[in-house]
């Protein structure tokens, strides 16, 4: 017989343990082994790079974590991955988050990705060590190296490029963080190596490189590169 769902089915007190709620057979589950070998020295060496007063700082291996998440299931903006984090019962224990845990602000992740995460070099010292997991485990050799990549358009308007020596970098408009990292990277390249300058720079981001892609129009853009060692196993899912 079919019945109606009555309005009010509040509880007054609620067990919920987190834990069991994850299938055994989760991808979540089933990574979380290695990921917590890989970071367990995560926190000393990024130590250097906070300061010991002021408010207390978040975790970083709640972010790595996250950002695992998010490249687990192409969850690729980080507002919507905390979105996301704070809804979905697997990312917060994946994340070690209770139910009443706060999921950080999507703007922690872009500070620490342009501040401690790039002076520590830690998002590669994290590939290296899966690298060598995935090595120790005889998924791959590491007899060969293939490396592919595919381009991202950039936040800058391709109809605002200009030739390198048309613009005034000591302009007050251009004293940005990209002009400045831009400018460092001319400062560090060797002298003699053979490189033609580029066509077209935009003068909001500089880093990116002007661009086109499989017939596309051309655009300002940033390779992302995919690297993979051949002679890999399968590995079943």
């Amino acid at each position: 017989m079919m019945g109606r769902q009555t309005g009010d089915q509040s509880q007054l007190f609620y067990l919920f343990n987190l834990e069991r709620r994850i299938p055994a057979g989760h991808l979540l589950r089933r990574i979380n082994p290695v990921v917590s070998r890989i970071l367990v020295e995560l926190r000393d060496k990024l130590a250097p790079f906070y300061s010991g007063i002021g408010r207390p700082s978040i975790d970083p291996e709640l972010m790595i974590r996250m950002l695992i998440i998010g490249y687990c299931y192409g969850i690729r903006s980080e507002r919507r991955l905390c979105e996301e984090v704070e809804l979905h019962l697997a990312y917060r224990w994946f994340c070690r988050l209770d139910l009443d845990d706060q999921v950080p602000d999507h703007s922690t992740f872009s500070v620490n990705r342009h501040g401690r995460f790039r002076d520590s070099d830690i998002l590669r010292q994290v590939f290296e060590a899966v690298v060598r997991a995935c090595m120790d485990a005889g998924l791959v050799r590491g007899e060969g190296f293939a490396v592919d990549a595919s381009v991202i358009e950039a936040n800058a308007s391709r109809y605002h490029g200009k030739a390198p020596d048309e613009i005034d970098w000591s302009a007050p408009e251009r004293q940005s963080r990209a002009a400045a990292e831009f400018l460092a990277g001319l400062d560090d390249e060797d002298p003699d190596a053979n490189r033609k300058p580029p066509k077209l720079v935009s003068p909001s981001d500089p880093c990116s490189a002007w661009t086109a892609k499989a017939n596309k129009r051309v655009q300002f853009g940033y390779g992302s590169i995919i690297s993979s060692t051949s002679r890999t196993r399968s590995l079943s899912t």
